[in-house]
């Protein structure tokens, strides 16, 4: 028998708090027993997996310049030859070594996010054109009501970039360098700042 749902009121829109932690890794916050291990803690490759190892580190900063130290920031990327690990793939079998997908709460005490993975090929935006090498970036903190999703762009894919269709839909040409990250030894460095002077370009998906 169908209910009738018109009763039921909207929830109030709360920001992320102590919970997304809670639930999302209950190990990073001393609850033990539920997982092994978090979900998507880890590096997202192993010994097998094709393509070159990088570690990317960076902060989430909010609009005063502050870090935020109880942020969460989750992973997607395709694997070395552009292909996604998903069910909708269908262009290709993705590197079954390799993860695609990886979650990282901020250090408590700098607010730093590391992760471990591999450097992504090109990947098709239609049948002629084709998006640089990137990842995508989802972020959930203190103040955010709806989870922030951006992208992260590397510094020596100069000519992919230069041709990628996403970032020519940019209008201000001047923040393009906010979805960029630095190269600092062997790290990329891809710092997120929520608001203010260089307030990284989100996208809404």
């Amino acid at each position: 028998m169908v209910q009738p749902l018109g009763y039921l009121k909207e929830s109030a829109s709360q920001t992320a708090g102590p919970y997304v932690h809670i639930g999302c890794t209950p190990n990073f916050v001393g609850i033990e027993g539920i997982f092994d291990q978090d979900l998507g803690s880890g590096p997202l490759y192993n010994d097998k997996t094709r393509g070159e190892r990088i570690t990317i580190r960076g902060h989430v900063y909010d609009g005063g310049g502050n870090t935020l130290k109880d942020g969460l920031v989750e992973i997607w990327q395709a694997d070395t030859d552009g292909f996604y690990n998903s069910p909708s793939e269908t262009r290709g079998k993705a590197d079954p070594n390799f993860l695609g997908w990886a979650r990282c709460p901020g250090d408590m005490a700098t607010g730093e996010f590391v992760f471990h993975t591999i450097k992504p090929g090109k990947v098709p935006f239609d049948g002629t054109r084709w998006m640089a090498p990137h990842i995508t970036f989802w972020v959930v903190a203190r103040g955010i009501n709806i989870g922030l999703q951006t992208r992260m762009y590397f510094p020596d894919e100069e000519d992919a970039n230069a041709a990628d269709p996403v970032l020519a839909r940019i209008e201000h040409k001047v923040r393009i360098p906010t979805l960029i990250a630095n190269r600092q030894g062997d790290d990329y460095v891809f710092d997120i700042r929520l608001q203010g002077e260089n307030e990284t370009v989100f996208f809404d998906i």
